[in-house]
């Protein structure tokens, strides 16, 4: 499972916190990864560099192969907020398209 992160103008994303986003989708979606040939993760900040509430947005983009991809997003506080939420919202939707797959 390939996992290619994105960040707009805003951030810059430094090489232990990409490491962490890693690790943690990596554990995260463990389970469906013998089905995901890629993640694209994008972070931004909807309000830029001005203050604001739940302005960090992440999106999830799960490609699995004869299928469409998957995307989940959300907004938080803060980039951790927001990439914990988008992922559980992937989770959920990797486990309704894996289980139909599996089912026939």
């Amino acid at each position: 499972m390939n996992i290619q992160l994105n960040a707009d103008k805003n951030l810059t994303i430094h090489q232990p916190y990409e490491t962490q986003i890693k690790a943690q989708l990596t554990r995260d979606l463990d389970r469906y990864s013998s089905h995901i040939s890629r993640i694209d993760v994008h972070l931004s900040d909807e309000n830029g560099s001005k203050d604001g509430l739940n302005d960090k947005r992440c999106l999830i983009e799960a490609k699995i192969e004869g299928k469409p991809s998957i995307v989940a997003s959300d907004l938080g506080n803060t980039y951790d907020l927001a990439l914990k939420s988008a992922t559980e919202k992937i989770k959920n939707a990797l486990n309704t398209t894996v289980s139909k797959m599996q089912a026939k």
